[in-house]
Order: C-alpha cells, then sequence, then structure tokens
C-alpha cells in the first residue's frame, strides 16, 4: 500500500531503515521491540518501521495468550456465583468474541496507515489529542493490572511464608503484607523492569503460563477432594479428617445455580472485560510475527482467546463448585493455608503475577516516553526514574485499597471498555477511508453500534458500583 513520504518520515525510525549505522543509539519509544534490518530479497515489512517478524505462529499464541492471563482469572468464580453457570458463559463468550472483533478492528486501521503502535493510531485518527487519550488509557489499565498483581503478593506471601515458618500470619513485623510487596518490588521486579527491551523477558512467559495451568489444575482436583464445603466453617475445610467423609447432602445448599442476579452482579462483566485485555500488545506481537498478515494475526488472536475462554471458564466453574455462593472475590483465600497442594498453587500464582509486572510497566513507560519525550533519545536517568515513580505509585495504591474486587470493577469499567470497545471503533471510523468502506456501509455500522455498546457498558457498571458504595453493598466480607 503506498503511502506519502511525509508520513514515513514521521513515524519511520532511522535506525530501522539503515539511515543510522547499528552502533546509534535507538529511540526508547522504538525500543519496544528490538531492532532488526530487513534481509535482501525478502519482501519489505508492511509497517512503516521496517521491523522484519521472526516469530512463529505458535510462538505468538504463546505470547498473547500470556497477555491475556491476568490475576482476574482469580476473580472469575465470584463472578459466576453473582450470575449463575449458564449466565456467566454466555456472557464470557460475548466478551471474548467482542475482544476478538475489537482486534479485527485494530489489525484493519493498522493494515490501512501502516502503524503499529496503539498510541500512533490514536494520533493518525484524532490528532494529538487523540494520542494522549490513549496514552493515559493505557496507563490506567495497566497500573490497574499492576496493582491487581502486587495485592496478589501482598494478601498471599504473608500466608504462604508463616506456612513454612509454622507461625501465625498476623505475628512477626515481617511477615505484614505491606512490607513484602515494597520488599519483593525492590528486590525482584525493579531490577526486571528496567531492562531496555520488553523482548527480555520473553523467557517468563511459559513459566507464568504454566503456573496458572497448575492453578486451573488444582481448582479441579480439589473440587472433587473437598466435595461440597458450605455449611461448615473454615475449620472443617482445613481439617484433616477422612476425604470420605459423607460431605455432599448435608446442607441443601450446595445447588449450582444456572442464572441469578443481585447487586453485585456489576462486578462480574467488568471482572470479565478485564479478563480479556490485551490489547497494547497486540500490534507489537503482529510486528514480530513471521510472515505478517491481518489473516495470520486475527488467526493468532482467535487461537489464544479462545484458549483463555477455555481456562477461564473451567476455571470459575469449579471454583465455584466448590464453594457456591460463599466463594471470595480472590479465590484462594478460600481454601487452607495448611493443604501442601493449596501452598504450591500460591507460590505458583505469586511467581507468575510476579514475573508479569514487569512486563505490564513497559507499555506504560512507552506511552509515557511518546508523550512526554517523543524526540528524545535513550537515557538510563529517565529510563530509571519512570520506572522507579511507577513502582511507587502502585505500592501506595495497594496499601490504600482494601479489596482486589475494587481495582477489578474500576479499571475493567473504565479502561476495559476503551481499550476493547471504544477506541477501535472510532480508529476504525476514522482511519478507515470513505473510499473504502462509506460511512453508511454495514462495517462501519457495525464499528458504531461496537463503540455505543462500550459506552453503555461503561455508564451502567460505574453507576452500580457507585451506588452500592453510597449504600455502603459493596463491603463485603474477603476479597
Amino acid at each position: 500500500m503506498a503511502i506519502s513520504s511525509a508520513e514515513g518520515m514521521e513515524l519511520q525510525d532511522p535506525k530501522m531503515n539503515g539511515a543510522l549505522p547499528g552502533s546509534a543509539v535507538e529511540q526508547e519509544h522504538e525500543g519496544f521491540l528490538p531492532s532488526h534490518s530487513p534481509s535482501p530479497g525478502r519482501k519489505p515489512a508492511q509497517f512503516m518501521d521496517q521491523f522484519e517478524g521472526k516469530t512463529s505462529f505458535g510462538m505468538s499464541v504463546f505470547n498473547l495468550s500470556n497477555a491475556i492471563m491476568g490475576s482476574g482469572i482469580l476473580g472469575l468464580a465470584y463472578a459466576m456465583a453473582h450470575t449463575g453457570i449458564l449466565l456467566f458463559l454466555a456472557l464470557l463468550l460475548c466478551i471474548a468474541l467482542l475482544s476478538s472483533y475489537s482486534i479485527h478492528l485494530l489489525l484493519t486501521c493498522a493494515g490501512v496507515v501502516g502503524i503499529r503502535a496503539y498510541e500512533q493510531l490514536g494520533q493518525r485518527a484524532l490528532g494529538p489529542a487523540g494520542k494522549v487519550v490513549v496514552a493515559a488509557v493505557i496507563c490506567l489499565h495497566n497500573v490497574g493490572a499492576m496493582s491487581s498483581y502486587l495485592f496478589i503478593i501482598k494478601s498471599e506471601l504473608p500466608l504462604v511464608i508463616a506456612t513454612f515458618l509454622d507461625m501465625d500470619p498476623e505475628g512477626d513485623w515481617f511477615l505484614k503484607g505491606n512490607l513484602l510487596i515494597i520488599i519483593v518490588s525492590v528486590l525482584i521486579i525493579l531490577p526486571l523492569a528496567l531492562m531496555r527491551h520488553l523482548g527480555y523477558l520473553g523467557y517468563t512467559s511459559g513459566l507464568s503460563l504454566t503456573c496458572m495451568l497448575f492453578f486451573l489444575i488444582s481448582v479441579i482436583y480439589k473440587k472433587f477432594q473437598l466435595g461440597c464445603t458450605v455449611g461448615h466453617n473454615r475449620t472443617a475445610v482445613e481439617s484433616k479428617s477422612s476425604p470420605s467423609l459423607p460431605i455432599h447432602g448435608l446442607n441443601t445448599s450446595c445447588e449450582a445455580q444456572m442464572f441469578t442476579a443481585d447487586s453485585q452482579m456489576f462486578y462480574t462483566v467488568p471482572i470479565m472485560a478485564f479478563a480479556f485485555v490485551c490489547h497494547p500488545e497486540v500490534l507489537p506481537i503482529y510486528t514480530e510475527l513471521c510472515r505478517p498478515s491481518k489473516r495470520r494475526m486475527q488467526a493468532v488472536a482467535n487461537v489464544s482467546i479462545g484458549a483463555m475462554f477455555c481456562m477461564y471458564g473451567l476455571t470459575a466453574t469449579f471454583g465455584y463448585l466448590t464453594f457456591y455462593s460463599s466463594v471470595e472475590a480472590e479465590m484462594l483465600h478460600m481454601y487452607s493455608q495448611h493443604d501442601l497442594l493449596i501452598l504450591c498453587v500460591r507460590l505458583a500464582v505469586l511467581l507468575a503475577v510476579t514475573l508479569t509486572v514487569p512486563v505490564v510497566l513497559f507499555p506504560i513507560r512507552r506511552a509515557l516516553q511518546q508523550l512526554l519525550f517523543p524526540s528524545k533519545a535513550f537515557s538510563w536517568p529517565r529510563h530509571v526514574a519512570i520506572a522507579l515513580i511507577l513502582l511507587v505509585l502502585v505500592n501506595v495504591l495497594v496499601i490504600c485499597v482494601p479489596t482486589i474486587r475494587d481495582i477489578f470493577g474500576v479499571i475493567g469499567s473504565t479502561s476495559a471498555p476503551s481499550l476493547i470497545f471504544i477506541l477501535p471503533s472510532i480508529f476504525y471510523l476514522r482511519i478507515v477511508p470513505s473510499e473504502v468502506e462509506p460511512l453508511y456501509s454495514w462495517p462501519k455500522i457495525q464499528a458504531l453500534c461496537f463503540g455505543v455498546l462500550g459506552v453503555l457498558f461503561m455508564a451502567i457498571s460505574l453507576g452500580f458500583m457507585f451506588a452500592n458504595w453510597a449504600t455502603g453493598q459493596s463491603h463485603v466480607s474477603g476479597h
């Protein structure tokens, strides 16, 4: 596709097209992916940066699945308890299909203008203000994601350490969750976040997904081991009594609800939307894809979303069928802290979320770099300072916010609909030329309806959550 030379000069990195030697200083906002020059005789990349992707289809699926998978999986059983099994699965399927469609809109816009960055699509569609809005939404979403990860560390790490040391988790000072997240941030997360390229952290993707798969398998196993826990106190669940005791039938409330609705239901759709947001990472993964094409990347997205739909659905279903309506928003708190398997699950989840925080931090720093220092060369002091400021901000947020559900609900109700529904539809309406798709064509009408759906989703979810907070109904036990 032909593009004007002015557009190419505006967005193209001179190192990418060979204007600068390989040893020249790279721009940080182009450092999201490693730089390579096209091999002789190879077809030029369809993006302006001329990056030659070398990642296979399977590895791209793996990377995008890791971007989708997040700590939202811990709240899905709670969401199912307030919607019912069938309604939850129907809503989850709708969110998955809508996420796939929004990626289709993004890929179409990227193909039209040859841009790989979400922020640059915002600038092309809405001018400089669009770039600011997109960067702000990405920062909001990823700060929420980092907060949810650190909240898990805050709540679970004291339990794990106390179990190892056979101590009371509320006892000594070194078992305080607020102190532990600061220590983990300084000793583990910060050194990883200071790496220059996101690609260097790709080796942790396999480990993170493996840990979450182990979490799913354990949830399924514990369902059949524990049976029905409703009506029993925590001591009964944690007891080491024989698993052959006739737990089933002791309480008539061990019945799964197919459809249900209550005031807490409006936390559930934001939780599900938050669990499927991967859109800021789609275009960089597209750029790295070997033999890139819109159809090939859409297949990567569909396979990844489908796999995560299955994992989310199984985790929510078996978690709900274990604790039914008593399940908490942070499901790991429902299990015994003395159970060896659950201790291993906690370690696996802690490892997964700890290694994911630096990955989530990278797009925020990149967005801030494009907003505040768009033409500046890479600077280690600035690189380190942004990471430090972000980690301090997120630590303060996690220490002050009481429940993980509040983080999922607010961020899911604002940034998730913006990234999934609103922004992709605006991009499509503004970027795709009227010569290709007239304004009143069916694809653009679909995109318009898609954006309106996102606005309604955001307004309704936020309205009901604020109403619950005002009446005190949102303060239920557990995280």
